[in-house]
């Protein structure tokens, strides 16, 4: 549908081509947590170690915009008892500040520019 805004499962299916090794249990923890006190979620873990990666995972599995069953039918989130209830359920916000940081760098634009390069892609 959009960069931002339900960005599909695209990304995600160039990630699972290659040499992807199953975390949806992410996604179990995840939808452990919707529609609790407990529902914002930190992925933190050292640089280079599948941020990104992570977040497109859960940007495909929650997209309304797409279908994403073929994607996960033979990763461990699929034998969840939450599994259909929540895959592709949702409306997804996927915004990259980290990349949009490295492109404002490269324009040589000041990091307060951020929302203008936001509403502008």
């Amino acid at each position: 549908m959009g960069k931002y805004l339900n960005p599909g499962n695209e990304n995600c299916m160039r990630i699972m081509r290659g040499k992807y090794v199953d975390k949806t249990g992410l996604i179990k923890e995840v939808n452990r947590r919707i529609g609790t006190n407990e529902n914002l979620v930190c992925i933190s873990r050292p640089r280079r170690f599948g941020k990104s990666y992570a977040a497109q995972v859960l940007c495909a599995y929650y997209d309304c915009s797409c279908d994403s069953h073929n994607l996960f039918r033979n990763c461990a989130i699929s034998g969840s008892e939450d599994y259909e209830k929540h895959i592709n359920k949702y409306n997804v916000i996927c915004l990259d500040i980290a990349g949009m940081i490295s492109e404002l760098k490269k324009d040589y634009r000041p990091i307060r520019d951020i929302t203008i390069y936001i509403q502008k892609v």
